[in-house]
């Protein structure tokens, strides 16, 4: 598999999240990005994107690095030899959260990682340069679902799927973990390529099949959120079974306003009619901070316990600002959004600080584990996921079921002498029956 090492940087108006760099075009220009599991297309800044009502360094806000030791507010598609422009379309990131604009795209090169790390770079990828500050920073989707423009007749592969298709990945899968800004140290995030790596979650047993909806695949059944050592104790936040989707895309939790309104009671939220958002005053700040209390979310397909997943998040994962161009001082805020229809629930980057998703395509499922947060001198244990073709042919890799858990090492012996002793019997039953043709 392939990991993608972060950026080393902490990017975004709506929090400080763990970014990864990506090489557009050529020459190269290089931009920073939040992975995103909503699409399977690559979305950067365009340069018009900056303007002269933005701050100075506007292009660097938006992850946009120097170009040609120029300071640069986004792409600019006219300096590079390989961009073959298609159009300006509407994205299709989020509309039901309003998570949405318009870019230009185009077929360009794209890369990952710095130039010189070893990264693969892909060419005819389809790209596209958003103006729009709805979405602030670039995305690097992750869906191998391909492009569609005006027609079906066109498909464009994903950036997944080309990587599979020419090998460079085992499968169309990855695993996925936010990082965590509030850690002493910080944590950047972790993202594998056709694989995982296990050295970044508490492992457990719980596998989830995909939706049958492919626009929302990853979608599981919340069955409670408990929240301790709020302002007002221990709370039940969530009083029915809520089926949402795990989507990193987004940053917030969108979560029915019934769930905000007792989150917003629980630890002293105030609603922002302006942004949507619910906001956190110095004081409650400082006394949250005290109190340190935790949200418990129990993610399960039924109330079974051994087959509930629980990940607990403290309220530094919470303790989030908002900048410009939201507010034009920074702002404490507390990431929930108000969900009025089951197609907005969702659980977005904020979940995956504390959380660490498996996710493989060609089986249809995924997993969710408690993000663990190694020392930076712990090696990483990356873990391949097997192609279903590799599998149908000679079976799964012997490091990968297929619900995405590990073999013990008793288990993998366990396999090879069960095969060495096939074979054998093989050989003694093929031998008996030369010898009675022989005869």
């Amino acid at each position: 598999p392939i990991s993608f090492s972060p950026s080393q940087e902490w990017d975004g108006n709506d929090g400080h999240w763990s970014s990864f760099i990506m090489r557009v075009g050529k020459p190269e220009q290089n931009f920073r990005v939040f992975p995103a599991s909503a699409m399977g297309e690559t979305l950067v800044p365009i340069i018009d994107g900056c303007g002269p009502k933005d701050p100075p360094n506007c292009g660097d806000l938006r992850g946009v690095y120097p170009f040609q030791d120029k300071v640069s507010g986004g792409l600019q598609v006219n300096v590079s030899t390989t961009w073959s422009e298609i159009g300006i379309y509407y994205l299709d990131v989020r509309p039901e959260v309003n998570f949405t604009g318009k870019g230009l795209y185009g077929l360009e090169n794209l890369g990952l990682m710095v130039q010189n790390s070893g990264g693969p770079t892909l060419e005819k990828q389809v790209v596209a340069g958003v103006k729009t500050k709805t979405i602030y920073t670039g995305l690097f989707g992750l869906s191998p679902k391909a492009s569609n423009f005006s027609e079906f007749n066109n498909p464009q592969p994903s950036y997944m799927t080309t990587l599979k298709n020419s090998k460079t990945i085992p499968s169309l899968s990855f695993g996925y973990t936010a990082g965590a800004y509030y850690k002493s140290p910080k944590v950047l995030g972790s993202l594998t390529l056709g694989g995982y790596d296990s050295s970044r979650y508490e492992s457990n047993n719980v596998t989830f099949p995909f939706d049958t909806n492919d626009d929302r695949p990853i979608s599981l059944n919340i069955q409670n959120i408990i929240a301790k050592d709020t302002l007002i104790g221990v709370q039940s936040l969530m009083s029915d079974v809520t089926y949402t989707r795990i989507d990193f895309t987004v940053p917030h939790l969108w979560l029915p306003k019934s769930v905000c309104d007792r989150f917003a009671t629980a630890f002293g939220l105030t609603y922002d009619d302006a942004t949507d958002l619910y906001l956190v005053n110095d004081t409650i700040h400082y006394k949250l901070l005290h109190k340190n209390p935790s949200v418990t979310i129990g993610l399960g397909s039924s109330y079974n316990p051994t087959q509930r997943v629980n990940v607990v998040l403290p309220y530094s994962a919470f303790d989030l600002q908002a900048r410009y161009p939201i507010y034009n001082n920074e702002t404490n805020y507390f990431p929930i959004r108000r969900a009025y229809n089951e197609s907005q629930y969702t659980l977005g980057r904020t979940f995956l600080q504390e959380a660490y998703v498996t996710v493989d395509y060609e089986r249809s499922n995924f997993s969710v584990y408690q993000a663990l947060f190694p020392p930076t001198n712990v090696k990483q244990q990356l873990v391949s996921i097997a192609s279903t073709d590799v599998a149908a042919v000679g079976g799964l890799s012997p490091t990968q079921t297929p619900h995405g858990g590990h073999l013990s090492h008793r288990a993998m012996a366990g396999i090879a002498i069960g095969s060495i002793a096939v074979l054998l019997v093989c050989v003694f039953v093929a031998l008996t029956f030369l010898c009675c043709r022989r005869k």
